[in-house]
């Protein structure tokens, strides 16, 4: 499973910045690496330089093996927080599609 990690212009990220956020995902995800061929991971922050609430944003695409891609969106106060909803959404579309999948072959 390929993580593919991208930030919005008004976040500065680096290497050592997303590690902990792509080490999050990684584990929150390993159940589905074997169907999971490759994962975008967008970060951004809404409001620019001002502080609101909910304005960072965390949008996962996942590729799977011979299916169309899945995306979801997560919004919170922090990047971390925006990218655990953004995992808890896409375990969630996962489970569903993967069920469906396997309830049609047996």
């Amino acid at each position: 499973m390929t993580i593919q990690f991208n930030t919005g212009n008004n976040i500065t990220g680096s290497e050592e910045q997303s590690a902990p956020l792509i080490a999050l995902i990684s584990d929150g995800l390993s159940r589905f690496s074997a169907q999971i061929t490759r994962l975008e991971v967008h970060l951004s922050d809404e409001d620019g330089n001002k502080d609101g609430l909910n304005d960072k944003r965390c949008m996962i695409e996942a590729r799977l093996e011979g299916m169309q891609p899945i995306a979801v969106t997560s919004h919170a106060n922090t990047h971390e927080q925006a990218v655990e909803g953004a995992i808890d959404k896409l375990m969630t579309s996962l489970e569903t599609i993967l069920g469906r999948k396997k309830s049609k072959i047996i």
